[in-house]
């Protein structure tokens, strides 16, 4: 049994990143993160299993890099976290350059 994620658009992400149970993780590298970002967390995609505590107090994960691609891969990867079962987990389809 494991869980899965929800794919989201990115006017959706930015909207449920704002309520206090939720966290945004940007999962591009940390000068992608730099360069331009949306906001909340930057976690690189290589990173995202030795920094899940990061994470244990949101109960809504919101996943994103610059096409979806990435954070298609870290969605799918917080989906297999046992403890992580009744947490909400959601993808932004088409990432960042959606917005463009």
């Amino acid at each position: 049994m494991r869980n899965t994620y929800s794919d989201i658009d990115l006017k959706t992400a930015i909207e449920l990143s704002q309520k206090p149970d939720s966290m945004l993780i940007d999962v591009r590298e940390i000068w992608e993160f730099e360069e331009f970002n949306e906001g909340g967390i930057n976690i690189p995609l290589a990173e995202i299993r030795e920094k899940r505590s990061l994470l244990d107090s949101y109960q809504n994960l919101i996943v994103i890099c610059t096409n979806g691609v990435r954070s298609k891969v870290a969605a799918m990867d917080y989906c297999r976290v046992p403890e992580w079962m009744s947490k909400k987990i959601f993808h932004v389809k088409g990432g960042i350059i959606e917005s463009e």
